[in-house]
C-alpha cells in the first residue's frame, strides 16, 4: 500500500498555507485539497513572472491560469524527469541524466537534447541549458522548413507562380502566423482552395443541356438571372390583377392611394427610394399585362428592361413590350431549371471564376508543388515539437516551484521576499510602500479593491515615454498629507525608477492611533476653513467699504469733511458687551460645574476623550480587523481563495516610515526652528491657574493656609457650634 503524502503547513494572514519545498510536494499536488489553496486563478500578464513560462502553462490561451492547468503541468513535468526533486532544486540547466527514459517520449526528449547539443558543437556535454534551447528555436524558426506547418511566399523560393498562389490563397482564406512571425498558409487553407476550385468546376459542368430553350448556355444564365431579379414583384403584380378580376371593388385598395402619394411628396425622392420600390411594378387593372418599358415603377424600370432584353426578346422578339399572365408563367417554367442550377452555386471566398481560369489552376501542377512544400515543412515538425517540449521542461525546472509558491501559498509575500503580484516599491510621503500591484483600469479596480478596507493610492507612473498604473497600499503612519497630485518615485522589481503621481485615493484608517487623533484634526481643519472663509468674506466687505469711502472723500470738499461729526454706534457697542458677557457667563458656568466634579475630574476628562475619539477608534478597529489582501488581487484578475488578512504587524512591515540609521550622529539644533515662547508661556499660566482653582475648590491647601483662611470655613465652623458669627 502506497504511503500517503504528509503535507506541512504554516499560518500567515490568518490562513493555513501549504509548505511547498520538495519534489514530492509537486508530485502530489493533485492530492492537496483546493480549499486550502490561497489562489484559484491568476493572470498571465501584469505580474512579476516570466510570461513565456505562464503561456506554456496556459493551454487554452485565455490569459489566465487555473488549478486544472497547473495540476496538469505538474504531472507532465514529473512524468518526464527521473526524480521529482529536480523540479524543486530549480535552475535553467537540465542534466541529461535527469530526463526519464523509462517511456518513449523521454527517450525522444533525450535524443533531441543530444541532437541540439551536437548542432551546437557540444556533443559530449551532459547538460543542456535554456539559452541553448532558445538559440535552437530561433535558428529553427529562421530555417526555410521550420516544422510549424506554415508556408509563405518566401518558402516557395524561385517559383514565382507558386509564391503568387500562396499569397492569393492567404488573401482569400486568411493567413496564419508561423513561429518565425511571418504570415503564411497551412494545409487547411490550401486544401480548401483547391476543393472550392473543383466544386466550381463540377457545378459549371452540371448546367442543363439545351440552355433552357435559349441558343446558348450563357443566354440562359443571363435570362435566369434577369427573371430572378424581378420574379417576386412580378408574381405580386399578377396576383393583384387576379384579385381585381375576382372583385372589381379591390382595384382601388390594391393600387397606391392619393394619400400615399401625398405622404411620398413630403420628402426628397429618388427613383430607387425604398417607399417607391415598395409600390407595385405598374398600376393594376383587370386583365392588364405587365409592361416592360413604359408606365412602370421607376424603381424597377432598369430590372424590367433587363428582363425584356435578356429573357423576353430572345424568345418572342423585340416587338414584345409587355407580358400577360400566361406568358409570365411560361417564362418561369422555361427558366426554372436554370434558376435551380444558379441556386446550387457553391459558396466560396474565390467569387465567380471563369471556366478557363479554373481549368488552368487545376492543370498547372501548382497544387502538387504546394502540397510538397507543406509535406517538407511538416517533416520537421517532430523535431520542432520535441524542442518545444524540452524547452518547456527546462523552464518548469526553473519556474514551477516558485509559481506554486505564488499560487497555492504566499510564503514570499509574508517573508518579505517579493511575491509575484508585487510590482515594486513606492516612495512617497516619507515612507516606502511594498504592497504595490499593477492595474489596467484604476476606476474598475477601485470598485472591488475598496472592499479591502485598506488605504489605497492609485498612481500613474511614467518613464521614458512609457506609462503604467499601480495601486499602493498605505498600511501604517498618518495620511494627512496624501492627496491627489502628490508626486513620488516608484521602483519596479528590476530596480528601474518611475515618476509616480497620485490620481485616486480610497481612504481607510491605517491604525488605531491615527483614528484617535482623526476627530481633533478634522475639527481643527474645519475651524481653519471656517476662519479662512469668514476672513475672506470680511476682507471683501472691508475692501468694498474702503473703496466707497475713498470715492466719497475724493468727491467731497475738505471743509465738509472736517466739519462732519464722527458718530459712535452705541447700539453696536452695547450688543458687543452683551455678547461678551453671555459668552463669559457660559464659560464660567461650565468651568464651575467641571470644578464641582471634584475627584471625578480625571474620569470626566477620560469620558470626554472617549466620547470624541471612541467612535472613530471603534470604526477603525472594525475596519482594521477586516483589512485583507484578497479584494486588491481579485480586482487585478486573481481569484483569491483565502481571506489573507493584513494585521497591524504586517501592515507596519509593508509601509515602512523614515528612520534615522542606528549609530548615526544627529544634531538637534535647528537654526530655522519656529519659536513658541509666548504661546508656551500662556499655556503654562493657564494650566497653573486651573490647577490652583482646582486645589482651592478641593481644599487641598487648607493645611498650609493661615488660620481662618478661607473665612468661609471659620464661619461655617462657628455656625455648627451655635455661636453667633462675627460681624
Amino acid at each position: 500500500m502506497q504511503q500517503k503524502h504528509v503535507w506541512q503547513f504554516f499560518r500567515a494572514g490568518a490562513v493555513d498555507q501549504a509548505v511547498l519545498n520538495t519534489g514530492q510536494d509537486i508530485a502530489h499536488i493533485r492530492e492537496l485539497d483546493q480549499k486550502l489553496w490561497v489562489a484559484l486563478a491568476c493572470p498571465t500578464r501584469g505580474i512579476e513572472f516570466d510570461s513565456a513560462t505562464l503561456d506554456l502553462i496556459d493551454e487554452d490561451k485565455d490569459g489566465r491560469i487555473r488549478p486544472p492547468e497547473l495540476i496538469a503541468t505538474c504531472e507532465w513535468a514529473v512524468a518526464r524527469v527521473a526524480d521529482p526533486q529536480v523540479l524543486a532544486d530549480g535552475g535553467d540547466v537540465l542534466k541529461l541524466s535527469s530526463i526519464n527514459q523509462a517511456h518513449e517520449e523521454g527517450v525522444l526528449l533525450h535524443a533531441e537534447a543530444r541532437r541540439v547539443l551536437a548542432l551546437a558543437g557540444e556533443a559530449d556535454a551532459d547538460a543542456i541549458s535554456l539559452e541553448q534551447m532558445n538559440q535552437r528555436l530561433e535558428s529553427l524558426a529562421a530555417m526555410r522548413f521550420n516544422g510549424d506547418g506554415i508556408v509563405s511566399a518566401a518558402t516557395a523560393g524561385e517559383n514565382l507562380d507558386l509564391a503568387a498562389l500562396i499569397e492569393r490563397i492567404a488573401a482569400a482564406y486568411g493567413s496564419v502566423e508561423g513561429v518565425d512571425a511571418v504570415a503564411g498558409i497551412g494545409r487547411e487553407q490550401a486544401q480548401a482552395f483547391f476543393d472550392d476550385l473543383r466544386a466550381q468546376r463540377d457545378w459549371r459542368s452540371q448546367i442543363v443541356e439545351g440552355g433552357c430553350g435559349y441558343a446558348t448556355r450563357e443566354q440562359a444564365l443571363a435570362a435566369a438571372q434577369a427573371l430572378q431579379a424581378v420574379q417576386a414583384k412580378g408574381d405580386d403584380f399578377f396576383t393583384r390583377a387576379r384579385l381585381v378580376a375576382f372583385d372589381a371593388k379591390a382595384e382601388q385598395a390594391l393600387n397606391p392611394s392619393v394619400e400615399g402619394y401625398a405622404a411620398l411628396s413630403q420628402g426628397l425622392l429618388g427613383h430607387d427610394a425604398e417607399p417607391i420600390a415598395a409600390l407595385p411594378l405598374a398600376p393594376v387593372a383587370e386583365g392588364r399585362a405587365l409592361p416592360l418599358l413604359h408606365g412602370v415603377n421607376p424603381a424597377w424600370a432598369a430590372a424590367l428592361a433587363a428582363l425584356r432584353e435578356q429573357a423576353v426578346a430572345p424568345l418572342w422578339g423585340e416587338e414584345v413590350v409587355e407580358l400577360d399572365a400566361a406568358q409570365w408563367e411560361q417564362l418561369k417554367a422555361l427558366l426554372a431549371p436554370c434558376q435551380q442550377w444558379l441556386g446550387a452555386r457553391p459558396a466560396s471566398p474565390l467569387g465567380e471564376l471563369e471556366v478557363a481560369e479554373i481549368a488552368a489552376l487545376l492543370d498547372s501542377g501548382l497544387e502538387a508543388a504546394l502540397m510538397d512544400l507543406l509535406d517538407q515543412d511538416e517533416g520537421e515538425r517532430e523535431h520542432g515539437l520535441l524542442s518545444q517540449a524540452l524547452t518547456k521542461l527546462i523552464r518548469l525546472q526553473r519556474d514551477l516551484l516558485p509559481l506554486l509558491n505564488n499560487f497555492i501559498s504566499f510564503p514570499h509575500f509574508y517573508r518579505r521576499e517579493g511575491a509575484a503580484f508585487q510590482a515594486g516599491t513606492l516612495f512617497l510621503d516619507g515612507r516606502s510602500c511594498d504592497l504595490t500591484v499593477e492595474v489596467a483600469d484604476a476606476g474598475a479596480h477601485a470598485a472591488l479593491a475598496g472592499l479591502a478596507k485598506t488605504y489605497l493610492a492609485y498612481c500613474d507612473c511614467r518613464r521614458a515615454g512609457v506609462s503604467r498604473t499601480i495601486v499602493a497600499a498605505f498600511t501604517a503612519g498618518d495620511v494627512d498629507f496624501l492627496f491627489v497630485g502628490r508626486n513620488g518615485v516608484f521602483y519596479d522589481r528590476q530596480g528601474q525608477d518611475w515618476d509616480a503621481s497620485i490620481v485616486k485615493l480610497i481612504e481607510n484608517p491605517t491604525s488605531i492611533g491615527q483614528a484617535f487623533f482623526s476627530p481633533y484634526k478634522k475639527f481643527l481643519r474645519m475651524i481653519e476653513e471656517q476662519v479662512a472663509k469668514r476672513a475672506a468674506a470680511k476682507e471683501e466687505v472691508v475692501s468694498a467699504n474702503l473703496g466707497d469711502k475713498a470715492g466719497k472723500l475724493a468727491n467731497t470738499p475738505a471743509q465738509a469733511v472736517a466739519a462732519e461729526p464722527r458718530k459712535t454706534d452705541v447700539g453696536t457697542v452695547a450688543a458687543l458687551g452683551v455678547a461678551l458677557g453671555s459668552i463669559s457667563a457660559v464659560l464660567v458656568g461650565i468651568f464651575g460645574k467641571f470644578i464641582e466634579l471634584g475627584p471625578w475630574i480625571p474620569v470626566a476628562l477620560l469620558g470626554m476623550i472617549a466620547a470624541i475619539s471612541g467612535p472613530s477608534m471603534m470604526i477603525a478597529w472594525l475596519k482594521l480587523r477586516q483589512r485583507s489582501l484578497g479584494p486588491i488581487l481579485d480586482a487585478s484578475g486573481w481569484a483569491i481563495n483565502g481571506r489573507m488578512k493584513i494585521n497591524l504587524p504586517l501592515g507596519e512591515s509593508l509601509s515602512q516610515r523614515a528612520k534615522i540609521p542606528a549609530g548615526a550622529k544627529r544634531s538637534a539644533s535647528d537654526p530655522y526652528a519656529q519659536g513658541h515662547g509666548l504661546r508656551n508661556s500662556l499655556l503654562v499660566l493657564a494650566a497653573l491657574a486651573l490647577l490652583a482653582a482646582l486645589a482651592w475648590r478641593m481644599h487641598w491647601l487648607d493645611g498650609v493656609m493661615a488660620q481662618g483662611w478661607p473665612p468661609q470655613a471659620e464661619e461655617a465652623a462657628a455656625e455648627a457650634a451655635g455661636e453667633p458669627s462675627a460681624p
